[in-house]
């Protein structure tokens, strides 16, 4: 049994039934799984009840879990009640109505049901996967369409907003790091120049031709169940950013890590767009959502790539210039060549939607 997780957790979550009188659990094991760099995550295994998944949030990153807890307990209801036929992972209750525990460190925990003959998958290797998960999450944010979407929660303020980026970007310029500022100044000048992604932004935000919609905000095909042995979508999963936001997100997510030729950490090797990788994302994702989209949101659907490399490259950027303070680096040059990939891809996409659509902004 995992000593990271404490007895009181366990016995909480173990000693509840709905509808049943208490009862013990009996043996109970506990492993470690993922690779999650955000939560701490676990299999519970119980010898008289239901194995279920088990989740430390991080408290550093989700600064209000109630927030986070009300969002998931909110649209998984809604899922199941208005016949959605979206299946989410059911959550775990204790002590009747209750489902985040908060131990005697402060330490919040909160628990779903076990999804069994499931797999994850962290990258994709063929188109086929990449439509099957642009389906997938074309789906979840369909399923949405009617729901009053400020009755969300916002988990991080500006999470996908280019404007703040942006803003952060330039503030990040006035760096006292002058050797990453001096080796930086090509990347500074090149994303400058793309300012016009910013502007295109804020015109999304400020039109009413795009909807504020129900989006996951971490599109990445690990962030989805397959069936073992079919290799078909069962859930998606990871829903601490579920918030409202803009058309561009969820598929922009998935173009900017699926249809690159290599790894945003690769630092070998060229980089191009894979064309059969963007259609079948860009096709899966209009099968499903195309009929509730504006005429502009669809005009525009090639923007969405665009956009989110744009903004992970200023994100990767900024914080190489701020002494990589927010994602965790390998080594000192880390954020640099990550920002380098992306600006590669980026322009390499602007070259295919140029040439393959008559595309760009």
């Amino acid at each position: 049994m995992s000593n990271e997780v404490p007895q009181e957790v366990l016995e909480a979550f173990t000693s509840y039934s709905p509808g049943l009188p208490p009862h013990s659990a009996g043996k109970i094991t506990v492993e470690k799984i993922g690779h999650g760099l955000i939560n701490r995550s676990y299999k519970v295994s119980c010898e008289l009840k239901p194995d279920f998944f088990l989740q430390k949030i991080n408290t550093h990153v989700f600064s209000k879990p109630h927030d986070v807890q009300e969002n998931y307990i909110y649209i998984w209801q809604y899922a199941e009640f208005e016949f959605t036929g979206l299946r989410m992972p059911a959550p775990v209750y204790y002590e009747g109505q209750a489902t985040l525990y908060v131990d005697e460190t402060g330490g919040y925990w909160r628990a779903f049901e076990w999804i069994p003959d499931s797999k994850t998958i962290n990258v994709a290797l063929k188109p086929a996967q990449t439509k099957a998960t642009a389906r997938a999450f074309a789906k979840f944010t369909a399923a949405f369409e009617d729901m009053n979407t400020n009755l969300l929660k916002e988990i991080i303020p500006g999470f996908h907003s280019l404007s703040l980026r942006y803003r952060q970007f330039e503030e990040s310029l006035n760096t006292e790091l002058c050797e990453r500022m001096a080796k930086a100044v090509t990347l500074v000048s090149e994303l400058k120049q793309r300012e016009r992604y910013k502007h295109f932004f804020e015109i999304i935000t400020e039109s009413g031709e795009f909807s504020r919609r129900v989006m996951h905000h971490d599109a990445k095909i690990s962030n989805i169940l397959f069936h073992q042995k079919t290799g078909k979508p069962v859930c998606l999963v990871d829903y601490d950013t579920v918030m409202p936001g803009y058309f561009f997100s969820d598929i922009g997510d998935m173009i900017r890590s699926m249809v690159c030729s290599r790894d945003e950490n690769s630092v070998e090797g060229t980089l191009s767009v894979r064309k059969d990788f963007y259609e079948a994302i860009l096709g899966g994702y209009l099968d499903v959502l195309g009929g509730q989209l504006s005429s502009s949101e669809r005009k525009y659907i090639h923007s969405a790539g665009l956009l989110m490399i744009y903004m992970q490259a200023l994100r990767f950027l900024t914080d190489y210039l701020n002494g990589d303070a927010y994602y965790q680096v390998a080594y000192p040059e880390q954020n640099f060549d990550r920002t380098l990939n992306q600006l590669t891809l980026l322009k390499s996409l602007e070259e295919f939607l140029a040439a393959s659509y008559r595309f760009k902004i």
